[in-house]
């Protein structure tokens, strides 16, 4: 069979908001490049700081993201400008970020999982941020010292510290997270770090010099054994643990025999739409338990289970 695929099909992005994935905030682009503008934006009374617990959210009474007056910041921290809302100035404070390995406590995950989306976003954008600056602090050309420039959007190697004045800027890694569709069933697996019954779609990094249909269709080869074609973009979520982009596809497998990468894949199974919408719904007899709301991976499901009933 072939292992071609199809161009991205671009679904109906309005129907699909992944948590971290509903911005609404103006980055402002023309401040932070400009240092008399940022000057001005930091000085205005309004300005606010979005509080952090190392790269944790803090969160008010309300349950949403703790906000205080920019007045509160360390005198010794630089400040990156998430962006203005409205006519108020968003900072966070860049140092004392701590580690920048994902929390395993389960309320956190909750959390995020019900914060509105521009308020999910603001915190994937400072969390994201704030962890590539304390990761980045020295230039991978030179290996001197960088600092923040703007607006902590970049960072510059400082020639008059003997560096070579090359700018870095913050990355982001590009993730293929997909379904395989065969006979009406979906692949699922999981990895030996999920907890007991939990399955997901299959999940890898895009690699230099190939397309999100390639990667989507390489992953599945090395981790499945299985040839796919027909791939489909369906949405995007930023996943700021630390910085990826989470890029979810479809596919359509003629032949449903698995091959598995036991060092990437614990067990894969070909799940119907019944055992899915079983899953989905919390069933305590389902086959297995479905991603968490807040991951793509559940919107990738809703919406194969959408499509099927449609």
């Amino acid at each position: 069979m072939s292992n071609t695929v199809s161009p991205i099909m671009t679904s109906d992005l309005s129907a699909i908001i992944p948590t971290f994935a509903g911005g609404t905030i103006d980055r402002a682009d023309q401040v932070r490049v400009n240092p008399e503008r940022l000057k001005e934006a930091m000085m205005r009374p309004n300005a606010r700081l979005l509080k952090l617990d190392g790269l944790s959210p803090v969160f008010d009474a309300t349950g949403d993201l703790a906000w205080g007056p920019l007045y509160e910041a360390s005198p010794d921290n630089d400040l990156l400008l998430l962006g203005i809302d409205g006519d108020t100035p968003c900072f966070a404070e860049l140092n004392g970020a701590g580690s920048a390995m994902p929390t395993a406590d389960p309320r956190l995950w909750q959390s995020l999982g019900i914060l509105p989306p521009e308020q999910a976003a603001i915190y994937a954008t400072a969390r994201s941020l704030v962890d590539w600056h304390a990761r980045h602090r020295f230039c991978a050309n030179c290996g001197q010292p960088t600092e923040s420039r703007k607006g902590g959007w970049a960072r510059q190697c400082d020639k008059e510290k003997q560096g070579c004045g090359a700018e870095h800027f913050p990355r982001t890694d590009p993730v293929a997270i997909m379904l395989a569709e065969c006979e009406g069933k979906i692949l699922l697996g999981r990895q030996p770090r999920f907890p007991p019954k939990r399955f997901s779609a299959l999940a890898g990094f895009i690699e230099p010099g190939e397309s999100i249909e390639g990667g989507v269709a390489r992953e599945l080869w090395e981790e499945a054994g299985i040839k796919v074609r027909n791939v489909r973009y369906i949405a995007s979520q930023p996943w700021p643990f630390p910085s990826s982009l989470m890029m979810a596809c479809t596919s359509v497998t003629d032949d449903p025999t698995l091959t598995l990468d036991e060092e990437e894949i614990e067990e894969a199974q070909w799940f119907s739409l019944d055992e899915v919408k079983a899953a989905m719904n919390g069933d305590p007899d389902a086959p297995f338990i479905a991603p968490p709301p807040f991951a793509i991976a559940y919107n990738l499901l809703k919406n194969w289970v959408d499509e099927q009933e449609g």
